[in-house]
């Protein structure tokens, strides 16, 4: 393909949310002779030579939508046009680029189904997700193509079974992520330490955080992607409570470290088929007895879950392969 748009929120790699998308533009940009990426914000660049940044974000709404309007005509035409994650994006897009026949593709991964996702879907040429549970309208036009993690930014560490189970939470302060039930089993099971780190993006966010220190647990702030791999090597188990739905990435990213995860989004099927690291969502007796027996393994039975999951996460949610899932969608 000669030309294709990307448009996003950020391209930032500081970003606490959003900086896992730069090495989804690096895998479209391998795939394609140029890359238009429009982006509401923009810091910094080491993107390759054939993504051209264009920054649409303006202080008011409406001039928002009139740069948007104006970036994304000076980029057509173009072989197809690809909506990250926002509903909008696809609405705004539509009047320039569903008349010139341009596939016009939505990447969304997540519970709400909003009036904005439903129009999005109806006016979109096709919808790529992570899994179809993970896309919430019933559609012919959603495509499963995995996450789209960075599996060469992870490595495998050796750890050993200590006398305590190091867990980690990591995620954004969110109710959706479940905490509450997360603190409560750790509190049951004796021998297991927990760190938790995570951004408070919003008044809601921020106002949660502050109601989870009633449980006692140091609460740290978010992690700059570069320390991912730091801090997963000195962890022994990631444990996860988002809510059905949408998928947290970080539960792949841990999996592409080799660290073992516990979850209990069912969405995790198949990356845990045939191992028991699934739990019952809110359910705090439940976690709390998935932890003891997490605690009774082997440092080399922990090490083959871990390999395990980095498997299946290089098999069917690299970066590589969801790239390649955007441009089947396209075709």
């Amino acid at each position: 393909m000669r030309r294709l748009v990307f448009i996003t929120q950020s391209v930032d790699a500081e970003h606490p949310a959003l900086a896992a998308t730069i090495p989804k533009i690096r895998a479209l940009a391998a795939r394609v002779d140029e890359l238009v990426v429009l982006a509401q914000s923009v810091r910094g660049d080491g993107l390759p030579d054939n993504v051209d940044l264009r920054v649409f974000g303006s202080a008011a709404r409406a001039g928002r939508g009139l740069r948007f309007e104006r970036e994304l005509a000076r980029a057509l035409p173009a072989g197809a046009v690809v909506a990250h994650m926002i509903p909008l994006y696809v609405l705004l897009a539509a009047p320039l680029v569903r008349p010139r026949r341009i596939p016009l593709v939505l990447w969304y991964t997540h519970w709400n189904a909003t009036w904005k996702l439903r129009a999005a879907e109806r006016l979109a040429t096709a919808v790529v997700t992570v899994d179809r549970r993970s896309f919430p309208l019933d559609s012919v036009k959603v495509r499963p193509i995995g996450h789209g993690i960075d599996v060469n930014e992870f490595a495998c560490a050796d750890r050993a079974a200590g006398d305590d189970v190091r867990a980690l939470v990591l995620g954004r302060y969110s109710p959706a992520k479940g905490l509450p039930a997360i603190l409560e089993a750790v509190g049951r099971v004796d021998g297991v330490t927990l760190e938790i780190h995570g951004a408070a993006l919003s008044d809601l966010e921020r106002e949660h955080r502050c109601d989870l220190q009633r449980f006692g647990y140091e609460l740290g702030d978010a992690v700059p992607r570069a320390h991912l791999p730091e801090l997963f090597a000195r962890s022994d188990v990631l444990v996860n409570n988002m809510r059905a739905g949408a998928p947290d990435k970080v539960v792949y990213e841990a999996g592409a470290a080799c660290l073992p995860v516990l979850a209990s989004n069912p969405v995790f099927d198949e990356l845990f088929a045939e191992l028991p690291l699934s739990f019952e969502r809110d359910d705090p007796a439940s976690l709390a007895e998935r932890l003891r027996w997490f605690a009774s393994l082997s440092a080399e039975e922990r090490a083959q879950i871990g390999r395990a999951l980095r498997e299946r996460v290089a098999l069917r949610h690299s970066v590589e392969t969801w790239a390649d899932g955007v441009l089947a969608a396209v075709r």
